[in-house]
């Protein structure tokens, strides 16, 4: 199951040899598409991309927690965390399948 991982510079690649920007070009535009997903989300935004997904900053609550070395129950600080939703069309096409749910 493991793959290649994709780099921001096989990102810039991609765009380079399917846009035809020059190759400067294309890595600015991945950065700057990059920071401004960053920038909404440390701001608590929603970053939805049709047919992808969505990026969603949850708040977590402190809670209680154990190490599971000791057992010593420790405390977890309350904090932020971002998940990723896919949309039903991603879902579909890493398995396969239309998005309608025909074959």
């Amino acid at each position: 199951m493991a793959g290649k991982t994709v780099t921001r510079a096989d990102l810039s690649e991609a765009v380079y040899q399917k846009v035809g920007l020059s190759r400067t070009e294309s890595a600015e535009l991945v950065e700057r598409v990059l920071a401004e997903i960053c920038d909404c989300l440390a701001a608590g935004e929603t970053v939805k991309l049709s047919s992808f997904g969505s990026f969603i900053v949850r708040e977590k609550g402190e809670r209680i927690g154990r190490n599971p070395k000791t057992g010593v129950e420790v405390p977890i600080d309350p904090r932020r965390v971002m998940v990723f939703k896919p949309s039903n069309v991603l879902k579909a096409r890493i398995n396969g399948e239309t998005a309608n749910g025909e074959d």
